[in-house]
């Protein structure tokens, strides 16, 4: 493309490269002037190999792999795996792999006793999970060492590992249950689920296709591109702190309802609606704007979330063994409504992978306050990728600028003069 200054008439050309532009050519025309650009909707950070998103054709990618067949052969820990060191584990890898997550699924005791038993009794299980993922660092001071792949590829580890431990511990502690430590002989998700909900039995049994359904959603939340929660840790480590502090940061965004809070929207959307039959008038309030549709559309998908017909299949198999969600018949009613009308139709507003999971995770006996924390279990493995490529990179600091729309210069007022 030809770029040309009005003011100067000075053109420069500048080449278009994997769908984007270099602002560094553009500055050596302008000058000091800057992109507004509000959220970054239009401007690429970085460059990545580890995601592919295609908003407008509803593709997902994770290095090139289909995320639907990524969710029907694959298991979470290794698309972990791939999205960390860019290819699939033959046999060996991933035996390895799989045995250094399950053995370092222990938390040491004073993060246990001293930290996370020292918050208020109703403290939100997703603070206590920021705040003792940020606490790790003071436990391992040579992650430090970010330089030494050794010492990276142990922290990764480390925090896939301990991720689900902190997260059960978080949701024991907001109930009132005593601590279940992990069990070194189940499966990753099986693992989360006997420190989620065991009692007195000398061992868990989860439910396979439970247990199987949870990982195929971790599969499916395991990394989207450079979303916000992404951003900050790619911000954060661009700093060179160590990947605790910058995985806290991560959490920390993802914390905010609107970035993880999408499926606890829909649930109490779903509540509000109250009934199949109240389904018309609410999706009416909604085009007379008085309203929002939860669920529905994407910042990114212009089309299907390609995630969304993946997780619905899940949500019938789920439902065979706990009962039906009451409310999936007015998730059901609301999805055919809303995609028989051109209102919604014409503004792409198609159902995105929240619609469904928040059904999902209520019927498996998880509370509202857990549905957060269970999707930063395993965008933790997308994050710490994102990590380890922009060390890879040797990234520079994050320094964006900004338009200074504030007061000219002016002199100082003494206080009884103003």
């Amino acid at each position: 493309m030809t770029l040309t200054d009005n003011r100067t008439g000075e053109s420069i050309e500048i080449p278009i490269v994997n769908g984007g532009v270099d602002a560094g050519a553009w500055k050596k025309l302008l000058g000091n002037i800057w992109f507004a650009d509000p959220g970054f909707t239009q401007t690429a950070a970085t460059e990545s190999a580890i995601t592919e998103l295609d908003g407008e054709a509803g593709i997902l990618r994770y290095r090139g792999y289909p995320i639907e067949q990524l969710a029907e052969h694959s298991t979470y820990l290794e698309v972990a795996y791939l999205l960390i060191y860019g290819e699939l584990p033959d046999a060996e890898q991933y035996a390895a792999w799989k045995h250094e997550i399950t053995y370092h699924t222990f938390i040491h005791e004073n993060v246990r006793k001293r930290f996370m038993e020292g918050f208020h009794h109703d403290a939100h299980p997703m603070g206590m999970l920021v705040s003792a993922v940020a606490a790790l660092s003071t436990f391992y001071p040579e992650s430090k060492d970010i330089q030494d792949p050794d010492v990276r590829d142990k922290q990764i580890v480390r925090l896939i590992a301990k991720m689900p431990t902190l997260a059960a511990g978080a949701h024991r502690f907001s109930v009132g249950m005593p601590f279940v430590y992990p069990d070194n002989r189940l499966e990753f998700s099986d693992n989360f689920l006997s420190m989620m909900w065991k009692i007195a039995e000398p061992e868990y049994q989860a439910d396979p296709v439970l247990a199987k359904a949870l990982d195929v959603l971790f599969i499916l939340h395991a990394d989207h591109e450079q979303n916000c929660g992404t951003t900050a840790m790619r911000v954060a480590g661009s700093s060179h702190t160590d990947p605790y502090s910058a995985t806290a940061a991560a959490a920390a965004a993802l914390y905010g309802p609107r970035h993880g809070g999408a499926n606890e929207a829909v649930i109490k959307m779903l509540n509000e609606i109250g009934h199949v039959d109240n389904v018309p008038a609410y999706v009416t309030a909604v085009k007379e704007g008085k309203g929002r549709l939860q669920g529905f559309g994407h910042r990114v998908y212009k089309n299907f979330d390609p995630r969304a017909t993946i997780i619905k299949k899940i949500a019938y198999d789920v439902f065979e063994v706990t009962g039906k969600n009451p409310l999936l018949d007015i998730a059901l009613k609301l999805e055919e409504v809303a995609l028989a009308d051109d209102y919604f139709i014409s503004r792409k507003l198609y159902p995105n992978v929240d619609f469904y999971s928040g059904l999902i995770y209520q019927a498996m006996g998880f509370p509202i306050e857990m549905f957060t924390v269970l999707f930063a279990i395993p965008r933790t493995s997308g994050w710490l990728a994102h990590w380890k490529e922009l060390l890879e990179q040797d990234q520079k600091i994050a320094r964006p600028r900004q338009l200074y729309t504030g007061s000219a210069s002016r002199d100082y007022v003494a206080m009884d003069a103003r």
